[in-house]
């Protein structure tokens, strides 16, 4: 294909442009497409006007033999201030606009495109339509000359891609719903034909199996299964609309039972049905006119069909009847569809929705027609007794009935239970007392008593789990529900129930019990179960004075060094190897507990004597210090320990372990792998902290903090993307107060709670207030998510609602969390985050490539961006270039963003966009402001987008 342009200056007639912007998403062309028929081989016509006001004429050639003469013309403008990608859409076939007599059956419509801009226009692979991808630049116009294959263009459209696709899928998605009903009764009615085999049943199936093909073909199913070319396609509708026209002939003959009428309509409808038999022939050397009179055929089979159903009902007769919902439904089908063939409906919708609508047709054809075969058997004796449906509902159920005839003192269960423990048939029939021997020792007495009380009282309903022991010496826990039955003299004569096994469900609960309580890496008890247990060794201590407690705290140093040089993976096992050696030096009365990540507590009430409390001190010690053997290497650990005997009455366990925690803390402060007992003197030293803590809890219920904002940019533009929220804390006496000294100790008490709940709230009404002002601009927010807010079973209802009050939507939040947080729970983390994912909610990896085993968590959590680390984007070796390049690119296979923390300069900033990197959050680009400067940033950068005749992009 060639093409020449001349300007024109004179009078040549132009084309008036589609104007696309941003939000059209899909535009019908045809209505401004110029359609020149017969121009042959060479074709030249003006172009529309250009940004410059000129006008243009374009010559093209024809580039394909199966070219017609014909061209298509068309001029798109983009009015935007970006590159738009658009696609051009033909469809081979639509109903709408067929026609009735010799119908347009479908072809190839466009064979090239050719733009007066640039190269020919890709064509983009599918079976039903012609695609052309297309790039418009901002604020240009271009006219597109379209070379056809056929003289007729019902359709032309031009598609966003992504939402021609949702498209696509959304009726592919129905298509296959309704094929798949389609499928199963045509098959269903074949079934149903071989096992009764009235005139009625073949002549449906036949009805429903030309549906079938019939919606084969118009959803383009056919072409999935076999070769079809469009000229082929055409032959095939021709042909499945003469068979549903067939069809329809067959199963009106069928149903009325025609030939007993009169012997004239059975002569009629054979030869009505040869005829159509012949237009299968037709349809192979001209489906146009097959097609045609196939239509024809369907609205006489209709209107022959209303005439003979109103004759037969006047007569009474009860097919007709039957039959008149059914045929309603077929008029007006067929009245939808001439609307639609003859172009007065032609939307894209009514083309599937005919198709549907003839299998909903065909399937209440299916019930009535099974309801009259079936007449007089035994779907016809009516609904099921009472007592019947309750019986098959029990037996649906699988429960075991439970009836005790207590006169006779005679108990049995249907079906028998014996079998289910293991015993002989009936072992468990006859007395009740036969069950007692059977049930666990602990069960049996309120086994007993609750049968009594239920016959005392002789009302109510008893509900009772108990364990019985099987043959095999295991307990399966049974739930027994029953009431009694009282006779004429008011005394219970029977009692009657089910019996179930809940075996599965007691055990479920014991593991959700233990769950709660135990840390789910190591099995030890977790901080709730420890403070228990410790309040009931201070109780005993006070009953028992000899009894004298101690608690120890045993922290792991520098064990973030372990998880930072080996990985996560290998923490965990080093924690395990920790606790067993704890365990074994410990008496099964003590208790050992995990209270955070490395540290661990003791309750010691097998030792009183000072002496062997501190032998067991130093035992515990050297068991740590011992080296662990791991992958050929050694790995060597020491703790601080920190220890306090209880001494007095009224003792809470939390202060006892505020002592120890700081007797631990001054182990630390003396350079770790010390013990140390406790010495209120340490209270004086770890005052600074707790008068810190009381100011920090006022604070936050005064709403002392504030939250500021680092803008985040993206690479391409430099434009401002989004925003991290970060708490700060000016105190009227400490004066700013840095989060890395408040942070952690939000984190070691019940603050941290309400503290990310603060900085969530705080961020999502900013966000509401900045979008109230500036309008809906593209802008995110980020807000930091600590271990103690994940682990939270309410968490996503807690972040849902915050932002929920803000009016905002959940696609502009996103929730950044390390490695670390994940790890303390990992089960529990997944539930949270994929239940947050769910509700729109973006989540962020942060710190990523200071730890070792974060490459596992991108496919098992699901993240949606990922955070490189600052440390390893400012790294001054030679290797960063490479690191970095991997990192963006893994992301990018896993179909996630990369934002880049710590951009020092603009090379590094131009290094990491060449990547491919997405944002950029540093000091480069800004630093952390308030909520007011972020508003009048915003206000400045989109009110100057808006307002000028472009914009830097």
């Amino acid at each position: 294909m060639t093409i020449a342009l001349i300007e024109l200056t004179g009078a040549a007639r132009a084309l008036e442009p589609v104007r696309i912007s941003r939000e059209d998403t899909a535009l019908d062309l045809t209505a401004t497409t110029e359609i020149y028929r017969g121009r042959g081989e060479a074709f030249q016509v003006s172009t529309a006007p250009g940004a410059d006001g000129i006008v243009r004429r374009i010559e093209v050639r024809a580039s394909d033999a199966k070219h017609s003469g014909d061209w298509a013309v068309f001029a798109l403008a983009n009015v935007s201030d970006e590159q738009l990608d658009r696609l051009i859409v033909a469809p081979h076939f639509r109903l709408a606009g067929s026609g009735v007599l010799w119908p347009d059956l479908g072809a190839e419509r466009i064979l090239s495109i050719t733009p007066s801009e640039g190269f020919a226009l890709d064509r983009v692979p599918n079976d039903e339509d012609d695609v052309f991808r297309i790039t418009l630049n901002p604020g240009t116009v271009v006219t597109f000359v379209a070379e056809l294959a056929t003289p007729d263009l019902p359709q032309i459209y031009l598609w966003e891609p992504d939402a021609y696709k949702d498209t696509v899928n959304a009726f592919t998605l129905y298509r296959g719903v309704v094929m798949g009903i389609a499928g199963l009764l045509a098959v269903f009615l074949t079934i149903l034909f071989v096992v009764k085999g009235t005139s009625m049943l073949p002549a449906t199936a036949a009805l429903a199996w030309a549906v079938l093909a019939y919606v084969s073909v118009d959803f383009g199913f056919l072409s999935k299964l076999i070769s079809v070319t469009p000229g082929d396609e055409q032959m095939w509708r021709a042909g499945t609309e003469v068979f549903l026209a067939t069809g329809l002939v067959v199963f009106l003959f069928a149903y009325l039972n025609l030939n007993r009428w009169h012997i004239n309509l059975a002569f009629v409808t054979a030869a009505w049905i040869i005829g159509l038999g012949a237009l299968f022939a037709v349809a192979i050397y001209d489906p146009a006119i097959a097609a045609g009179i196939a239509r024809l055929s369907l609205t006489a089979t209709t209107i022959a069909g209303v005439a003979l159903i109103l004759f037969l009902g006047f007569n009474r007769y009860d097919r007709a009847i039957m039959l008149v919902p059914t045929w309603a439904l077929v008029v007006c089908w067929m009245f939808g569809a001439w609307l639609t063939v003859t172009g007065q409906l032609s939307n894209d919708i009514i083309q599937p929705a005919l198709g549907g609508a003839l299998v909903l047709i065909v399937l209440l054809m299916g019930f009535t027609v099974v309801q009259h075969s079936f007449a007089g058997g035994a779907f016809h004796h009516g609904l099921f007794s009472d007592m019947e449906r309750q019986a098959l509902a029990l037996t649906g159920a699988g429960d075991i009935v439970w009836d005790w005839d207590v006169l006779r003192d005679r108990l049995v269960t249907i079906p028998d239970i014996s079998p289910t423990f293991g015993y002989s048939p009936n072992s468990l029939s006859g007395p009740v007392r036969n069950w007692l021997p059977h049930i666990h020792p602990d069960d049996r007495d309120r086994f007993r008593t609750s049968l009594d009380a239920l016959l005392e009282h002789r009302r109510g309903r008893l509900n009772l789990e108990f364990r019985v022991r099987a043959e095999d010496g295991h307990h399966h826990w049974m739930q027994l529900r029953i009431r009694p039955v009282l006779g004429s003299s008011g005394e219970v004569i029977r009692c009657v129930g089910t019996i179930v096994d809940v075996t599965e469900q007691k055990a479920a609960e014991t593991r959700l019990l233990h769950d709660a309580v135990h840390d789910n890496l190591t099995g030890l008890p977790n901080r709730q179960l420890f403070v228990d247990r410790l309040e009931m060794a201070i109780a005993a201590a006070e009953a028992n004075p000899i009894m004298r407690p101690t608690v120890f705290m045993i922290d792991l140093d520098d064990f973030r060094r372990v998880n930072e040089k080996h990985g996560m993976s290998v923490g965990d096992t080093i924690l395990l190897a920790v606790t067993r050696r704890l365990k074994r030096l410990l008496k099964p009365h003590d208790s050992l507990a995990r209270i955070a990540g490395d540290q661990f507590g003791l309750i010691l009430v097998s030792e009183q004597e000072p002496a062997r409390v501190a032998a067991l001190a130093e035992a515990i010690s050297t068991a740590i210090s011992a080296p662990i053997d791991f992958a050929n290497q050694e790995i060597h650990l020491t703790a601080s320990i920190g220890l306090v005997t209880w001494v007095e009455r009224g003792a809470v366990p939390e202060e006892l372990m505020k002592d120890a925690d700081l007797a631990m803390a001054q182990a630390k402060r003396f350079g770790g792998n010390r013990i140390e007992p406790f010495r209120p003197a340490f209270r004086t030293v770890g005052s600074n902290r707790q008068r810190l803590e009381q100011d920090l809890r006022r604070a936050i219920e005064r709403g002392d903090l504030t939250l500021v904002y680092q803008p985040i940019v993206r690479m391409e533009d430099a434009e401002i993307a989004g925003f991290e929220a970060l708490l700060r804390w000016d105190d009227p006496k400490r004066g700013v107060v840095s989060p890395s000294e408040f942070i952690p100790i939000a984190e070691s008490s019940d603050l941290i709670l309400r503290l990310g709940m603060y900085a969530l709230r705080g961020a999502a009404n900013d966000l509401s207030n900045w979008l109230a002002a500036v309008g809906d601009i593209p802008i995110f927010m980020s807000v930091n998510l600590s271990s103690a807010q994940l682990l939270k079973a309410d968490l996503c209802n807690d972040v849902i609602h915050a932002i929920s009050d803000s009016r905002c939507a959940p696609e502009r939040f996103k929730l950044e969390l390390t490695e670390t947080l994940v790890m303390h729970n990992p089960q529990q983390a997944l539930v949270t985050l994929s239940r947050l994912n769910e509700a729109g909610i973006g989540l962020s990896l942060d710190d990523f490539g200071t730890g070792h085993s974060s490459l596992s968590y991108l496919t098992r959590f699901p993240f949606s961006t990922i955070k490189i680390d600052k440390s390893l984007v400012s790294e001054p070796t030679e290797r960063r270039g490479v690191l970095l390049r991997s990192i963006v690119k893994l992301a990018k296979d896993l179909d996630m963003t990369v934002v880049a923390e710590g951009v020092a300069n603009e090379d590094d900033a131009e290094l990491l966009a060449e990547m491919g990197c997405d944002y950029a959050q540093s000091f480069l680009y800004g630093p952390p402001i308030g909520p007011d400067s972020v508003m009048r940033l915003l206000r400045e950068r989109y009110s100057h987008s808006s307002g000028g005749t472009g914009t830097d992009g």
